[in-house]
């Protein structure tokens, strides 16, 4: 950045200079740009990373169907923002936790929540957040910014238990701007916790774009303050976020502590059901990143790679949506909660005036 001080400071020494690197392995066409990562190195490795991106976008669909016609709530799709869901949870081990925003349905898909307990929680049922596979996973935050404070707290727990585990945190570019977060990166910094913190900067929240948001060239470079690690990685190229997350997790787990992950990418979509984004953007803007998004990119990849097929793509295209029926049948089939219930998820044990209340419910001496 240009120096705004004057030239007579160029006389003084330089006591700090910092550098902000963008990691990246595929292009926009599948091609290859420099050495893979080990863990790419065979492409049959990637084909898991593909299905399960192919299979967010289908569950993403369906969801938006499911909402227009009166069957669900307001639901956030994840258009052209696979990648960092899948790449970040791809990386985790089982033993470790993650902290996800309400863009995060791919990441709690590959890390075990079914396709029903998505569809339970955004049609209004707390039983979604119920997870049988994850879970000590944290539930889907919709308050912007607060879940990195959890994610500090549970990262510290780790610490002080002397646990080998990693609180991992995905969050949006607007959290970026909130004090709560600035306030967790710094907690973690200062007492080197095992924590990874990804942004998803997928260049809008809701209608304000990035250069509305900030002056800062970079996200990434927020975290420098604090003391932490950090890089960009092409958010559309899901190799390249699984191997800065691999290698930010490997960080924290040997004592290292935090580290900051900036995914570029761009939010195709509305911001949820309830925005129209042609309101505020055009649609040349958005055709053009069309061209980046990251599941036709690592097709391309791995068809040139000789490892899929067109009879791949068709029995996996079957096989999203045998999975994505049997989701909705299954959250279509749940039985409704009684009024009293809405009491269940509160507290470990109702205090006396609440307990009451229920009693009163269940004995229908109350009307609702």
């Amino acid at each position: 950045m240009p120096n705004e001080f004057g030239p007579e400071v160029a006389a003084f020494p330089v006591v700090a200079e910092f550098q902000i690197r963008r990691r990246g392995y595929l292009s926009p066409n599948g091609e290859v740009d420099g050495p893979l990562p080990r863990f790419a190195v065979d492409a049959a490795t990637l084909i898991p990373l593909y299905r399960s991106m192919l299979l967010l976008r289908s569950v993403d669909a369906k969801a938006v169907a499911l909402q227009r016609t009166g069957r669900l709530g307001t639901y956030g799709v994840a258009l052209g923002q696979e990648a960092v869901l899948i790449g970040t949870a791809s990386a985790m081990a089982s033993r470790d936790i993650l902290f996800p925003t309400y863009r995060e349905n791919g990441a709690l898909i590959w890390r075990g929540v079914t396709i029903s307990e998505i569809l339970t929680y955004w049609g209004g049922d707390e039983r979604g957040s119920n997870f049988q596979g994850p879970r000590e996973d944290f539930p889907i935050c919709i308050t912007i910014g607060s879940q990195a404070a959890h994610a500090v707290g549970a990262a510290y727990a780790f610490k002080f238990k002397r646990q080998n585990r990693v609180a991992v945190c995905l969050m949006g570019d607007g959290a970026t701007s909130k004090g709560d977060v600035y306030e967790a990166w710094n907690m973690a910094a200062l007492h080197k916790l095992p924590v990874v913190f990804v942004v998803n900067n997928n260049q809008w929240a809701i209608s304000v774009p990035l250069k509305l948001q900030t002056a800062a060239a970079t996200l990434a470079q927020k975290a420098i303050a604090s003391g932490m690690p950090c890089e960009q990685v092409d958010g559309n190229d899901v190799i390249a976020v699984r191997a800065s997350v691999d290698e930010a997790i490997a960080r924290a787990r040997t004592g290292q502590g935090p580290s900051l992950i900036e995914a570029l990418t761009y939010r195709l979509g509305d911001h949820t059901t309830a925005d129209d984004a042609r309101r505020y953007r055009s649609d040349e803007e958005v055709k053009a990143h069309w061209q980046e998004e990251p599941i036709a990119r690592l097709k391309k990849y791995l068809v040139a790679q000789g490892v899929w097929s067109k009879a791949d793509e068709e029995g996996l295209i079957a096989d999203c949506q045998r999975q994505i029926e049997e989701g909705v049948q299954s959250y279509q089939s749940l039985p409704p909660r009684t009024p009293a219930s809405m009491f269940d998820h509160l507290y470990a044990e109702l205090p006396a005036a609440l307990q009451r209340q229920q009693d009163q419910l269940r004995e229908g001496s109350i009307n609702v």
